[in-house]
């Protein structure tokens, strides 16, 4: 039997981690996960701990309908706010690993904007 493929999505902010399983179109959603079903304090749902939780409930989802080789795609918040994915995107890859799962490629998504909009005051920086 070949081993069926997904695309696993890791979104990491500083304030939460949402793990997303889709087929390999990435147009169907098969499992998805957060920070705030996997802890009960709020401060606690970007930890590497909740993060590691959240990629053994999706790993289970995915052993469960049958996909083993996936390709991740971690993201961070992007835009005008932080490029770098939170603490919680290299806990989850860990823990997807330890599941069993075969990671084909880890690829950056994170939103970069070509000058769109203005940064907010305090980031702009004083020109010297």
């Amino acid at each position: 039997m070949a081993s069926k493929n997904g695309i696993i999505h890791i979104y990491a902010s500083h304030n939460d981690t949402i793990i997303l399983l889709t087929d390999i179109t990435g147009a169907e959603t098969i499992a998805k996960c957060s920070g705030g079903i996997v802890v009960k304090a709020q401060h606690k749902e970007a930890s590497p701990y909740a993060a590691m939780k959240v990629a053994e409930v999706v790993a289970q989802k995915a052993r469960e309908k049958g996909i083993s080789e996936v390709e991740v795609r971690v993201r961070g918040q992007g835009g005008l706010r932080s490029k770098s994915p939170g603490p919680g995107a290299e806990a989850a890859i860990r823990m997807l690993t330890r599941m069993g799962m075969r990671i084909r490629t880890i690829e950056n998504v994170t939103p970069v904007p070509h000058d769109g909009c203005r940064k907010r005051k305090r980031d702009r920086g004083k020109k010297h």
